[in-house]
């Protein structure tokens, strides 16, 4: 899936403005460190937890083990079977939830103050003693199958599929996150008992914790939470080539409309050009109406119903990429245009009310993101995960504002390539052809 960065706080119903947001940095007594908001408003506690990784952790010969595994962390541990680790965590009225990505495993966990301790000792137990029975196993494999083959019916998962084969071969973030029919049914008990020991480590950990928690409270907690992890884990994959040129991918699928992806290399998050990158990205596609791409390929043409872009952070290989569907009969002039628009930007940047309109929507819409503790929790582990400085909540609209024509027109001139933009058309297109 694609990383988002989770950047924002505050919900105010005047004028757009950050609210200077209190965040303590915490270390326990076994030296795990965490990001914590002290809300004490409701008797009820959040925790997200990142784990570096995810499943471009696996090995040529077992991919899909990561996404397996993590599927089979609530589906028993230590004494419980599925059954009853499920009712337990009923009775306690707790939330935990299990997902992986390709850089990442996240666990979300909420439970209120006064059963904190028992649900943090049944989230350790899914965490450092999952029983990953084989009835569980059979169960979720099928679950994950299902998920493969549904994929292979959907156009805009043939599309991501076919332009990340294409962009990174045999590097992880080539093959689908799930694996395939073969590696999955491959996949041994022991095999997920060594990708969850690779995976689960304290030395690739962030947490983010909102709620009715001090932080003397909190460093008891992650110790007993996640103290029993191991020290180390697997190492994280190396940087993926790019090796995708500029063309045109059409992919035949009997569809009355096409699906299109499009892309080529991106931009770093530490880049000191990122946030211009990041407002070039709004005035391009941000996915509103005033974007250059939805005013002149939906609202000027009609060619489509929608088309975004966006910045995939991947931590080893980031690329800007876009989206759009359009009927077969009128794919290909929405391609014509969204290439005219790309070499425009690129060599012209954009006008300075475009400019503006962007940086007023991104800060605009900032504080109104995120409410709950649940969700600041969240930012909270992906501010540390994407080594963003504790001060960022406070500074981010900031930054959007420092940026300026000038920045947008170099950035735009060095990050977008119209000869290197690949699309990646799903679909029965009339007059699109492969060029390669």
């Amino acid at each position: 899936m694609f990383r988002v960065i989770l950047t924002a706080l505050a919900v105010l119903t005047a004028a757009p403005a950050i609210a200077q947001v209190d965040i303590q940095e915490v270390t326990s007594p076994g030296g795990i460190n965490a990001w914590l908001v002290e809300d004490h408003s409701l008797p009820f506690v959040a925790l997200d937890i990142r784990f570096q990784g995810g499943t471009s952790l696996d090995a040529p010969d077992h991919r899909g083990a990561t996404y397996l595994m993590t599927g089979l962390l609530e589906e028993g541990a230590g004494d419980m079977n599925n059954s009853e680790f499920a009712a337990r965590s009923e009775a306690l009225a707790a939330y935990f939830g299990f997902s992986a990505y390709r850089d990442s495993i996240a666990i979300t966990a909420q439970m209120l103050t006064e059963n904190r301790d028992q649900a943090v000792d049944l989230l350790h137990e899914a965490l450092v003693n999952p029983r990953f029975d084989q009835t569980a196993i059979d169960r979720v494999r099928g679950q994950v199958l299902s998920i493969i083959d549904s994929n292979q019916h959907d156009p805009a998962e043939l599309a991501s599929a076919a332009f990340y084969a294409q962009a990174f071969g045999d590097h992880p973030y080539g093959s689908a996150e799930e694996g395939t029919p073969d590696s999955v049914n491959a996949l041994t008990r022991d095999d997920l008992i060594a990708a969850h020991r690779g995976a689960l480590a304290r030395d690739r950990v962030s947490v983010g914790v909102s709620g009715d928690i001090t932080p003397d409270e909190l460093g008891v907690l992650l110790d007993r939470l996640l103290g029993d992890l191991p020290e180390t884990g697997a190492p994280q994959p190396a940087d993926a080539p790019y090796t995708l040129s500029g063309g045109t991918t059409v992919i035949d699928y009997p569809t009355p409309q096409s699906t299109a992806l499009f892309g080529h290399e991106g931009i770093e998050r530490d880049d000191p050009d990122f946030f211009a990158a990041y407002v070039l990205n709004q005035v391009l596609g941000g996915g509103n109406f005033r974007s250059r791409l939805m005013q002149e390929i939906r609202v000027d043409r009609g060619l489509t119903y929608g088309i975004s872009t966006f910045l995939v952070l991947f931590d080893h290989g980031p690329m800007m990429m876009g989206q759009f569907s359009s009927s077969n009969d009128l794919v290909a002039q929405a391609v014509e245009v969204l290439r005219q628009q790309w070499a425009d930007v690129a060599e012209n940047g954009v006008a300075e009310e475009e400019l503006e309109a962007a940086k007023t929507y991104l800060t605009g819409a900032y504080p109104l993101r995120f409410t709950g503790n649940e969700n600041l929790a969240a930012i909270l582990a992906g501010m540390q995960a994407d080594h963003m400085p504790i001060s960022y909540i406070n500074t981010r609209n900031d930054r959007v504002n420092a940026v300026t024509q000038d920045d947008v027109r170099r950035v735009a001139a060095r990050l977008m390539d119209p000869e290197g933009l690949r699309v990646v058309v799903v679909g029965q297109p009339e007059g699109l052809e492969s060029t390669d």
